[in-house]
């Protein structure tokens, strides 16, 4: 048993191996899937309120729909 092992090399090279490459997204925080998801969903509701109150009587609530998704699928995809 006069075999040594440096144990600081070994977390080293397991860290190098393990590290996977930074995401980097339009979104200021770190984030994964789920908070994609959850971020998309609110930002769904804020719009589709906002939608409702100032520019339903001009443009149809379907257009508002279509722009939410497509924003959700954006930071789910990009963020």
């Amino acid at each position: 048993m006069e075999h040594m092992v440096d144990l600081d090399a070994v977390d080293d090279e397991a860290n190098t191996i393990v590290a996977s490459p930074q995401r980097t997204g339009f979104l200021p925080i770190v984030t994964n899937w789920f908070d994609r998801v959850f971020v998309g969903i609110y930002l769904f509701v804020a719009l589709e309120l906002l939608w409702m109150r100032f520019l339903e009587q001009s443009i149809p609530l379907s257009v508002c729909h279509v722009l939410a998704i497509a924003l959700g699928v954006l930071i789910v995809w990009r963020g």
